[in-house]
């Protein structure tokens, strides 16, 4: 059920700049890899916009996967120690696929990647082995030609059938440390954007080429963050979704939150992309 707009107006705010896509007449490219010197990471142009970010934690309970392309859980985790890779995938992949198909309905759910992300002041360089940083563009992950590819890629012979039933990818992110201050996570409400808003973008790999989404700006984008996240929480996250009736593209960006004190904690999270298929 969409949220009314007396009940909007009633949350907790607080103004952020988010990064939209500027217009622009040539086919966005972003590159996943440090360029030679002289050579831009993206050819998109940023827009900043300073937007209102709701404290989605009042209604958090209201909120769906199907509808505004999000959903808010508590759920503990086992892992002692999510730089473990090896802990990651014997302990966190299982339980995250629990939960995803706990959510959607799914009856059978993949994690097909991991990124951890740990904020280093003044930015790193990511080809010496340093953490991921937060993303400060809007974009959503796939876009409705990546993301049945990313099927065909993954599950091999399955792929063709897998294909004629609905499926979802679903992002889950947590923080692995609490209360998150640092970068929090902005996820825009799916009913207030337009199809006409996604611009289907290059990502390129040393090895290959995928497609995201960037977002153009729209002053009807509703934007919504979760003030203070824990570790025992968890943001479902809506990158695809092949049915034509359901939220299908979620937009998303970290922001700076302007109310956080000055000694804040670096951002640490972790997000795993999963298939959901309904088979």
């Amino acid at each position: 059920m969409t949220l009314s707009r007396d009940v909007i107006d009633g949350l907790p705010y607080v103004e952020g700049v988010l990064n939209y896509l500027a217009p622009m007449a040539d086919r966005p490219i972003n590159l996943a890899y440090d360029p030679p010197p002289g050579v831009p990471r993206s050819t998109g142009v940023p827009e900043p916009r300073r937007m209102t970010i709701y404290n989605v934690r009042p209604v958090a309970a209201r909120l769906s996967l199907d509808s505004e392309g999000l959903a808010l859980v508590t759920r503990n985790s086992a892992v002692r120690d999510f730089y473990d890779e090896d802990e990651l995938r014997r302990v966190y992949y299982p339980e995250a696929e629990r939960l995803v198909a706990e959510v959607t309905g799914a009856t059978r759910v993949l994690v097909f990647d991991h990124t951890v992300r740990r904020r280093a002041w003044g930015g790193v360089d990511r080809s010496a082995g340093t953490p991921r940083q937060p993303v400060t563009a809007v974009h959503n992950d796939y876009t409705i030609k990546s993301g049945p590819q990313r099927v065909r890629d993954l599950m091999g012979e399955e792929a063709e059938e897998l294909l004629k039933h609905r499926f979802e990818i679903v992002n889950v992110w947590r923080p692995i440390r609490g209360p998150l201050r640092d970068a929090p996570l902005a996820v825009c409400d799916a009913t207030t954007v337009g199809f006409a808003d996604f611009v289907p973008s290059d990502l390129v790999y040393r090895n290959r080429t995928g497609e995201i989404y960037r977002v153009k700006y729209n002053p009807a984008h509703r934007w919504f963050y979760v003030r203070e996240m824990q570790a025992d929480e968890a943001l479902l996250i809506k990158c695809y979704d092949s049915a034509p009736d359901k939220a299908r593209f979620t937009a998303h960006s970290a922001f700076e939150d302007p109310t956080a004190p000055a000694d804040v904690l670096p951002r640490e999270s972790i997000e795993l992309r999963t298939l959901a298929f309904h088979v």
